[in-house]
This record gives structure tokens, sequence and C-alpha cells, in this order.
């Protein structure tokens, strides 16, 4: 058997591990290169870094998919423990809302590409929302197992108004918005509890509350590209979404005392949807001074903050140190 047969061979059982929370990176591209173009519009900002980040979506959702594929092809029964863990599930949300962040990052250039996309994605957020639904009617959770992650496959109805609505899709729009909205002021309450009253969430899963975020930045820019402005509807959800993100930035010294993981994703998505939003809101009130809190606002949204940095960094120590005891550990002698 050739070396390359052997390794090909063998790359096969890696992928039964495969993370399902990879699909957050493309989300995650997606939309801080939707806040890089709308960046463009409002404060002058290098339009091409958007259109590359965009370019950076569409390549990391295809790859990550197709080695999900390859998994559902020879791993089928890890992907499905995967389909049905109360708290990993959570990312199947990611797949169908990367899908929707490349339509519109496609829109400017083929309508027509971008709609086939959208109808693609809405179909699979529909089917994933009510295979999740169904999946907490008919199996009782415990406590510890209702994280932020339970709003990911739900954000997607508010998400795809933003394109459908570009793309003249309004009452289709306007049906998955209600559907957004009424099945997040339903379970957000449910996670709001689980973390006032405990079990803590483990270390790792601390930034997946900026989750939080999502719901109504989204949909501020979701309603005012409904619209065709920012109204009181707009208005009324940007200032809870601005409440939380200074709430959270508040949280900044204790999310670096997180070591980075997949779970970090969770902070990208929803910091670059209340960049839009501020963005999208800037465009019709301003006041002096306002770019600067916009590219503040930013900042955070950036994936070179200073914050993922300290995270990466403190991954990096902690593996240095298991790699150092590992060296070092002494090897069990033989009995005499």
């Amino acid at each position: 058997m050739s070396a390359h047969t052997l390794s090909k061979t063998a790359s096969v059982p890696r992928l039964a591990h495969l993370p399902l929370p990879l699909f957050a990176a493309p989300m995650g591209f997606g939309g801080i290169g939707l806040a890089w173009r709308e960046a463009a519009r409002v404060l002058g900002a290098p339009k091409l870094i958007g259109e590359a980040l965009f370019a950076m979506t569409v390549a990391l959702w295809l790859i990550v998919t197709a080695l999900h594929i390859i998994r559902a092809l020879h791993s089928p029964a890890s992907l499905l423990g995967d389909l049905k863990h109360p708290v990993r599930s959570g990312f199947t949300g990611a797949i169908a809302i990367g899908m929707m962040l490349i339509a519109g990052g496609v829109l400017p250039y083929s309508p027509s590409i971008a709609a086939v996309i959208w109808f693609g994605a809405i179909g699979l957020q529909v089917a994933l929302g009510i295979w999740f639904l169904r999946a907490l009617f008919h199996t009782p959770r415990e406590a510890a197992t209702f994280t932020p992650l339970l709003l990911m496959p739900l954000i997607g109805n508010v998400v795809a108004p933003i394109v459908g609505a570009k793309l003249g899709f309004v009452v289709i729009s306007w049906m998955l918005f209600g559907m957004g909205i009424a099945l997040w002021v339903s379970v957000q309450p449910l996670l709001f509890g689980r973390i006032f009253t405990g079990p803590p969430l483990p270390e790792l899963l601390r930034p997946t509350v900026v989750i939080f975020l999502s719901p109504p930045a989204v949909s501020t820019v979701a309603v005012a590209n409904l619209t065709g402005g920012v109204g009181p509807l707009a208005l009324a959800l940007f200032g809870y979404a601005a409440m939380l993100a200074i709430m959270f930035a508040t949280m900044i010294p204790e999310f670096r005392r997180t070591p980075f993981a997949m779970s970090w994703w969770g902070w990208t998505f929803p910091t670059a949807a209340f960049t839009v939003a501020a963005l999208t809101v800037a465009r019709s009130y301003s006041f002096p001074g306002y770019q600067l809190v916009l590219w503040g606002t930013w900042r955070l949204a950036d994936p070179r903050h200073r914050l993922y940095g300290d995270a990466t960094r403190g991954a990096e120590r902690q593996f240095a140190t298991a790699r150092m005891n590992n060296v070092v550990r002494p090897k069990p002698t033989a009995a005499a």
C-alpha cells in the first residue's frame, strides 16, 4: 500500500471527530465582511477588505461543508451524535446563517445567484429550526444544557430578511422575521433563568453569552431593510442591543481570562452584527464625533483585537505547559 493511500485512509477516522462548531468560523467571517462593507459606506473604510472577507467566507464554508459531508459518509454515527448533543447541536444554526451571509456577499455581483443561495439557506433554516424546536418539545432538558448556543438555530430567521428584503422577497422575509422574534422572546427567558440561577457556564463557554447580542442587533438591521429606514421599532431594538453591548464591554477583563476555543466564534458574529446595526442607525441619526464611537465599536468585532490575542496566547501557554509535562513526565520502570 502506498504512503498516499495510507495517509488518506488514516485521515478518514480523524474526520469522525471534526468539530461541528467549525461552521461558526465562516459565519463569523461573513459577519465581519458585512460590517466592513457597511463601514465602507458610512466611514469610508477600504471596501476591498470586506469583499476579501466575503471570499474567505465562501471558501471556509465550502471547505467545512465538504469535510462534514465526508464525515457523514464515513462516520454517520459520529455526526448524528453531534446533532443530538444538547449543546453542540446549537451550532447547526451556523450552517444556514453562513449561507445567508454568502448570499449577501454575492448580491452586488449577481442577484440571481444570491437568490438561489438565499432560498436554499431559508429552506435549510426552516428545516433545522423545526427539527431543533421539535427536539426541545420531545426531550426534557437539564438546566445545565441551556446555553446561549440554543439561540443560534433561531437567529437565522431574523438574519434572512437582511438579504431577503434587498432581493425583493419582502413578504417571505416578514414571515421569517416573525418566526425569529417569536422564538427569541420564548427561548431567551429560559436561558436568562439558567444563567441567573445556575449552574454557572463552563469556562470555555463564557464567551458565548455575547450571543445574546445577536437577536436585537440583527433585528435592528432586518427591520431597517424591511421598512426602508430606521424607524421606532428599529431604534427600540437597537437600544436594547446597545445596552447589552455596553454590559459585555465591561466584562472584557473576564473574557480575557478564557482560553481560546471554538466558543470564541460566539463573540465574532454578535459583535459584527452590532457594528452593522450601529452603522445602519448612524446613517439616519448622527451626532458630533459619532465616527470615533463607530470605529471603537468596530474594533471590538475585529478579529485582530487584543481580546483574541490574549485568549489565543492563553491557549498557547496551556498547550506548552501540557507538552512540557508530557516531556518531563518520568517513564514507568519495569518491575525488577
